[in-house]
């Protein structure tokens, strides 16, 4: 089930507002590019955005997304009638043959189950052609990110064409051994709504991810820094072996 924050269709509206600064999504263009990568599917594509910029280059794109209203968001964006849209997630997807898989931001360890986890990686297997790559960040937990998630922190303050005045921050409620529970609250000026949203992630160690590729079938080609949070996170770039 999908966060309320991707989920409820007020929030999935002004997710992008509230988060404009995407640079983070530089890299991934950059390894789409670098792997020739010309059919890619987005797990977890949200509303739509790196789809979307890939999508401009004229490349094909597959996004799945478990959560409606955020799909409803992406499709109503121009070009968003250039990328097939799913509704579901990695376990469920048609039969696909992409050059690169990719899970940006929050969305490999949002996928927080067990059992989620391993379905993910499993589809996400079988959607690459031989010799695809699937490429994902993770942040690393000796870095104790979740420490900074404090309203003094994260508090953030857009003005949405249409929407009006929202605020929004982060509290972390529960810390229970690599998994992370946190609070989003959102305030609306124009009617005084307050909305709030629940999110767990779960923090993997850079062995645990390793071993989890390679019992998928997955080869670990390299594991890089991330260029906007050098030193915070593991990009993980793994192959499908060639049949």
């Amino acid at each position: 089930m999908a966060d309320e924050c991707y989920g409820h269709p007020r929030l999935a509206a002004v997710y992008d507002p509230l988060d404009p600064d995407r640079s983070d999504l530089d890299a991934y263009l950059g390894m789409a590019e670098e792997f020739g990568a010309r059919r890619v599917l987005d797990i977890g594509c949200g509303t739509g955005v790196f789809a979307l910029l890939l999508a401009g280059r004229g490349i094909e794109v597959v996004g799945v997304e478990p959560a409606g209203a955020s799909l409803d968001v992406a499709r109503g964006k121009p070009g968003g009638a250039r990328v097939r849209w799913i509704e579901g997630d990695a376990t469920a997807l048609p039969p696909l043959r992409v050059d690169l898989a990719t899970m940006t931001a929050n969305v490999a360890q949002a996928v927080a189950a067990p059992g989620a986890w391993h379905g993910t990686l499993s589809g996400a297997h079988a959607a690459l052609r031989p010799g695809g790559r699937l490429v994902f960040e993770t942040r690393d937990p000796a870095r104790r990110a979740w420490e900074r998630w404090t309203r003094e922190e994260t508090y953030g303050r857009a003005d949405v064409p249409g929407v009006g005045t929202v605020e929004s921050w982060h509290r972390v409620t529960e810390v229970d051994g690599p998994l992370v529970t946190f609070r989003t609250t959102y305030v609306f000026a124009a009617d005084g709504a307050v909305l709030t949203s629940d999110s767990t992630l779960r923090f993997r160690e850079r062995e645990e991810v390793e071993a989890d590729l390679a019992e998928h079938g997955f080869a670990v080609e390299e594991v890089r820094d991330a260029p906007d949070r050098p030193g915070r996170e593991f990009v993980f770039v793994a192959r499908r072996p060639d049949a």
